[in-house]
């Protein structure tokens, strides 16, 4: 990180900019942020951005390669990367029509794209994986944590008690019936305010502000994993008729791995995975309960949430809780 401003494939006036105001090498640089940067050397935010993206991503192409060295060719088997994908894990919804269209649930180390008309359930979707990725792992679960960017103000942290305290009370409800310490100790950490506290929420007013939290993920996430994605529906007018489809364009919809896309049919939630690599297109309905994401059938009347059967070894799997 010692590595000479002046080296850097800026443009001369920038370069003389950042050297007059005193910068020196790229770890200088790179210990401030790009609204800083702005006021520092007297450059709009948009340019301080990228001035700095540019600065990390030469860093990081020179640290990963070794002098003198060609560079390795990966190769693996197709059976490898099958296992390798298998062994990532998923993220459970709550709801198992939803986990089965999924494969397991919202995969991990993939972008995963939820689409939907306002109101039809992305946010409470992303408010439940935020709490479920946090299940401990001898429930089925992560133990992992939560990022949550929130552009329109839609993050509601009454909604998110409510879906963790059912989380909570559903993992005592199998604890009671596996006497194993591993669960009992679970228990003692695996709590509401434990629950609050591991979701990191980042509210962005404005597409800088937005750029900016970008620009400072990944030094975040270096302690921290795990993300979600969605995506607002737009108007697509044609000459015959008109259509909903994704917002944000042809090429963003080529940069997420896997798309669903929740959608009304008469007063029916429903979800569809409409692009998977590994999965077949299908449609399912769902339920958001005051618990949280549910099968549209819940369990007999006689049958309790504690009875629901599910295989804590593996994962969560909920029919649905008594309402």
């Amino acid at each position: 990180m010692q590595r000479d401003v002046g080296s850097f494939p800026l443009a001369p006036g920038l370069r003389a900019k950042l050297i007059g105001a005193g910068f020196q090498t790229a770890q200088e640089l790179l210990e401030i942020g790009p609204c800083e940067l702005s006021k520092e050397i007297g450059i709009s935010k948009e340019e301080a951005l990228e001035t700095l993206q540019i600065v990390r991503r030469e860093c990081h192409s020179n640290a990963t390669k070794t002098a003198g060295e060609p560079e390795a060719v990966g190769k693996c088997t197709a059976l490898e990367l099958l296992e390798q994908e298998q062994s990532q894990g998923f993220i459970i919804t709550f709801c198992s029509a939803l986990d089965d269209i999924l494969g397991g649930g919202v995969q991990l180390t993939k972008i995963t794209e939820i689409c939907g008309a306002p109101g039809v359930g992305k946010t409470q979707l992303c408010m439940q994986l935020a709490v479920d990725v946090q299940i401990p792992e001898c429930f089925g679960g992560l133990a992992g944590e939560a990022v949550f960017i929130d552009t329109e103000g839609s993050f509601m942290v009454e909604r998110v008690v409510d879906i963790a305290t059912a989380c909570v009370q559903h993992c005592q409800l199998i604890a009671e019936t596996h006497q194993e310490e591993d669960f009992q100790k679970s228990l003692e950490t695996f709590s509401l305010e434990s629950i609050l506290s591991h979701i990191y929420y980042f509210r962005c007013h404005d597409y800088t502000e937005l750029l900016a939290q970008v620009y400072l993920l990944p030094d975040f996430l270096s302690e921290h994993s795990k993300v979600v994605l969605t995506n607002q529906m737009t108007t697509r007018i044609g000459q015959s008729q008109s259509m909903l489809v994704p917002a944000l364009g042809e090429s963003w919809g080529h940069a997420a791995t896997i798309r669903l896309i929740f959608h009304w049919e008469n007063k029916q939630r429903l979800a569809t995975l409409y692009k998977s690599p590994s999965q077949k297109e299908s449609t399912v309905p769902f339920h958001i309960t005051p618990y949280g994401f549910r099968d549209v059938h819940p369990p007999p009347p006689s049958q309790t949430p504690a009875e629901v059967e599910i295989n804590p070894r593996k994962r969560p799997r909920i029919e649905g809780d008594k309402q």
